[in-house]
């Protein structure tokens, strides 16, 4: 199975944390200042794979997550947003579900994230090894999967699985250095698990960080393009991005829009490139639906809530004058 033609059948293994999100209300409201909060389903994880569900694409969810009342509503919201939960475990214990406290601004914006004993770091290569990687198309893992163990040997062993059923292997760097336990062990387990890749996304931060400098992030690029990965996309943010595939480079601008807060972006990019992929587009018009998709919930409250779906983005797209130049 190639790799596009793993996409194309539009079934997708997510590897990684779904958790809750409380966001003070109305939007800009600080969080000292909260009388009230949203809630929502949170966690890179469970983000993209609501953002591939709602775009009409097939998605499942490896983790674990505590058996308490907020694990309880996290397998609720998976639930809600058509996400298949077989391989989502309970555990109990000390170990938690993330709980994140985001605010909806910009400027000076707090996001405060609970991560200790966290329990989707509780996966193991049991979990992974109870999964039919046949029956998908592509296995998608966020970086912070790999940021402790057992969570760490487990996602390992998937892409193992995963290679062995001939599914191309997603990933998205999404370093957050709270999970790590140093620096150095980040740079070591990224940069193993981005050379088992076939897909890479991350901005330019995460790709000198895996390079060990800032300055090298886009050389990490272009070599992982070159040596492992057959697509491989450098974002910089309001800069656009950089696309390595087939021995070339091709630059695309962003959609500017008006954001509420800073969050989602990532996640929502993943999502509507990869959907887009799935769809038969071309390389371009993926990276730059998945940018368009960025735009869209940034200004948006919430993460999950906030990932369009075809007509919403289809529509923003019709109404938007277009992207910048790269």
């Amino acid at each position: 199975m190639s790799i596009l033609n793993g996409i194309r059948k539009r079934d997708f293994l997510v590897i990684g944390r779904v958790g809750m999100d409380l966001s003070p209300e109305p939007p800009g409201t600080r969080t000292r200042e909260a009388g009230t909060m949203m809630v929502a389903m949170g966690g890179s994880a469970a983000n993209i794979a609501a953002g591939l569900v709602k775009f009409g694409c097939e998605a499942a969810l490896i983790t674990c997550v505590s058996d308490d009342a907020v694990g309880w509503y996290c397998e609720a919201q998976l639930d809600r947003y058509g996400i298949d939960r077989t391989h989502v475990r309970r555990v109990s214990g000390e170990f938690r579900t993330s709980l994140a406290v985001v605010e909806t601004r910009v400027e000076e914006h707090q996001s405060v994230i609970y991560r200790n004993n966290a329990a989707d770091f509780q996966m193991t290569v049991a979990d992974v090894e109870a999964v039919d990687y046949a029956r998908h198309g592509a296995v998608i893992a966020a970086g912070t999967v790999f940021a402790a163990e057992p969570s760490r040997t487990a996602a390992f062993r998937a892409f193992e699985l995963a290679r062995d059923a001939g599914l191309p292997i997603i990933f998205d760097v999404d370093y957050r250095p709270y999970s790590w336990p140093s620096p150095q062990v980040a740079e070591e387990v990224l940069a193993r698990a981005g050379a088992m890749s076939d897909v890479i996304v991350g901005n330019d931060e995460e790709f000198g960080f895996m390079a060990g400098s800032t300055a090298r992030g886009k050389d990490m690029a272009r070599k992982l393009a070159a040596t492992s990965a057959a697509i491989v996309v450098y974002k910089k943010g309001p800069e656009g991005a950089v696309t390595f595939a087939d021995g070339s480079e091709m630059r695309t601008g962003i959609y500017p829009a008006q954001a509420l807060k800073p969050t989602g972006a990532g996640d929502s990019f993943m999502a509507g490139f990869l959907a887009a992929l799935s769809q038969g587009r071309p390389l371009q018009q993926a990276v730059l639906r998945g940018s368009a998709c960025a735009s869209i919930v940034v200004a948006k409250p919430g993460c999950a809530p906030a990932m369009p779906d075809t007509a919403e983005l289809d529509a923003f797209l019709s109404g938007h004058p277009g992207p910048t130049q790269p």
